[in-house]
């Protein structure tokens, strides 16, 4: 599966996961919205690979995650590691923030997946569509997370 469309398709399930979406539309818009440029018919698609169902939230009809597919998930630093190895990262520190810049339309990803992973070098992340910045405590937490951000990528 191509890279982008494994962005995509994590970007639909943290949208599904994190509101309420009705119509394939209403994820066609807040694909959009994030960056990704899909169509109706690719969100189609989407839909029915990621075997999304419907289910109830607030009394409402709604797109859900299979049970199967939450319970597989990686832990968020299994997903940067995947992340980071799959797509150009060039890493980079700028006073007590780190700088990672990335194809367009995969920098959400990478920050869903930071923040998933919880480290403690980690005080906040901004995501933009080729570009993450975290905001690290002090100088030595910065370093940490460099090099480790480094490491997951398995590039020097």
């Amino acid at each position: 599966m191509e890279v982008m469309k494994q962005v995509r398709q994590r970007a639909i399930r943290d949208l599904v996961e994190q509101r309420p979406i009705r119509t394939q539309q209403e994820l066609a818009a807040a694909l959009r919205d994030r960056g990704f440029r899909a169509t109706q018919a690719t969100v189609s698609r989407d839909v029915k690979e990621l075997g999304l169902g419907k289910g109830s939230r607030d009394g409402r009809s709604v797109y859900v995650v299979p049970a199967r597919l939450r319970d597989a998930e990686a832990s968020g630093e299994d997903r940067l590691r995947r992340l980071l190895a799959d797509l150009p990262v060039e890493v980079r520190a700028a006073a007590l923030i780190l700088v990672i810049r990335t194809l367009p339309g995969s920098a959400h990803a990478i920050a869903a997946a930071m923040d998933r992973a919880r480290w403690p070098e980690v005080v906040g992340s901004i995501a933009g569509d080729d570009t993450v910045f975290v905001a690290t405590p002090d100088k030595g937490s910065l370093r940490r997370l460099r090099d480790r951000v480094i490491a997951l990528s398995g590039r020097p």
